[in-house]
């Protein structure tokens, strides 16, 4: 008789458990949520400055433009990349050579810049070749009626 009791528990087999743990893979989107929340923020590219606000619509994008930046203190950027003055007109025209003739080039301007110095950017730019120029701004807030 014992011999069969000890029979039966080897030929028992343990049976697969059925259910999911789900607790690991919430842990882990919570954790991928909380770093995309955190790297979204970083992935804005460009200078930070005060666009003027127009009524004009948006233009038709069909490649990704050249972005040109001037700021409140008159630095200027390509990209992200902050160049002196010298250094700004040597790389527009390497980036001219590299991307060839039908590149579009968007000129961001901090609103409080004298005229004359967003001027002299944009001469710059079309002076290095480019001719697909356009100023950014901001949507203007429609005026109330009455």
């Amino acid at each position: 008789m014992a011999m069969g009791v000890g029979q039966s528990r080897k030929s028992r087999r343990r049976q697969p458990m059925a259910e999911i743990n789900v607790t690991p893979m919430v842990d882990v989107m919570l954790v991928l949520l909380i770093i995309f929340m955190v790297a979204a923020p970083l992935l804005v590219t460009g200078v930070a400055v005060d666009l003027p606000k127009t009524a004009a619509k948006a233009l038709p994008s069909d490649t990704e433009p050249l972005s040109v930046t001037i700021d409140g203190q008159g630095r200027r950027s390509i990209g992200d990349e902050r160049l002196s003055d010298a250094a700004f007109a040597t790389r527009l025209a390497a980036l001219k050579q590299a991307r060839g003739e039908d590149v579009r080039v968007v000129i961001r301007a901090d609103a409080g810049l004298p005229y004359g110095q967003v001027a002299s950017l944009l001469a710059d730019v079309t002076g290095a070749g480019f001719s697909r120029v356009a100023l950014v701004n901001s949507p203007q807030a429609p005026e109330p009626k009455g």
